[in-house]
């Protein structure tokens, strides 16, 4: 290796020692070599700065134990803080490369692609507990909605988890660390504001395992998460995001699975104003028996007509 790494892997590590071996394992097998390692850790005792120390003295690992817990994602936002290298391989300990030339096709395509800063490739999700496989792909319909616009990330995150990109480190965008839910698309889209363009590589680089340790698993349909996250997101964004049919609909679904019929389930979790046309939406759903919302061909055209109507009213 280099004094001048061209890659940082960032491993943001919280216990799950088997899983960070698994990841390490595959980056010792890289046919690419200019890159560093940097482990920023959250486990509250020692065991992974031992297990480092025991297992791969080798690997040139620049690893730093946090004083404090940063927690998700401010974690992996210090490791993003401490790389050196030019690009920013961001891995979460319980994914890993599939193939021994997976770093090295990262690295050939900003190379055919030199004025592009954001990369992203197709992916293999693995049940941990069962060993089930999914390819994932980014379809020429899903690049064509994203190309019209990355607010299209709300109705599916076609880039995958943070462990599918391959981004510059000089945009200089880091993960908001208000969120755990919507933080992967959130800064997904901000990125693309900025930049304008991304390139897609049409190749499964990366295992993305699934188990029901995962933050995910613990904010899904968790009202007390995903109330404040996504209103501050309308913050953040502006009201104006509404008026794109994919981003009321993705605020329309919030507010059918999480079964909210009042404005009080609402204000319990969130202090700030409730947008007129969340309360529209509320107010719409409450007056609906929730058995017909949960048909989804009867909730997506009761969707359509409050969104029709939400267009001759003021955000």
């Amino acid at each position: 290796m280099t004094n001048a790494p061209e890659i940082s892997i960032c491993i943001p590590a919280y216990k799950k020692i088997s899983f960070l071996k698994r990841l390490l394992d595959s980056i010792t097998i890289q046919t690419y070599l200019n890159y560093e390692v940097i482990i920023t850790d959250d486990t509250p005792d020692n065991s992974v700065e031992v297990f480092l120390e025991q297992n791969f003295p080798s690997l040139a690992i620049r690893y730093y134990k946090n004083k404090q817990p940063l927690g998700t994602p401010e974690n992996w936002n210090e490791c993003i803080r401490r790389a050196k290298g030019k690009w920013i391989k961001l891995m979460h300990n319980d994914d890993w490369f599939n193939k021994e030339d997976a770093l090295q096709k990262f690295y050939n395509v900003t190379l055919d692609y030199p004025d592009i800063s954001f990369f992203f490739c197709a992916f293999q999700n693995i049940v941990e507990n069962t060993g089930k496989k999914e390819l994932v792909r980014c379809t020429i319909a899903d690049r064509f909605f994203l190309n019209l616009s990355p607010l299209h990330l709300f109705k599916r995150v076609y880039i995958g988890n943070p462990s599918c990109t391959f981004i510059k480190k000089d945009i200089g965008l880091l993960y908001d660390n208000r969120f755990k839910f919507v933080v992967d698309f959130e800064y997904y889209i901000r990125c693309l504001q900025k930049l304008k363009e991304y390139k897609y590589i049409d190749e499964a680089l990366l295992n993305i395992g699934f188990h029901d340790e995962q933050v995910t698993k613990f904010t899904f349909l968790v009202p007390e998460v995903q109330i404040p996250e996504n209103l501050i997101l309308l913050e953040k964004f502006g009201l104006r995001i509404l008026k794109n049919i994919f981003v009321y609909d993705y605020y329309w679904r919030m507010c059918r699975n999480l079964k909210i019929r009042k404005l009080e389930q609402v204000s319990q979790y969130y202090a700030g104003g409730i947008p007129l046309l969340i309360t529209q939406i509320i107010n719409f759903q409450s007056v609906v028996h929730s058995s017909i919302l949960k048909i989804g061909v009867f909730s997506k055209i009761l969707m359509a007509a409050n969104y029709c109507i939400s267009l001759f009213k003021k955000h």
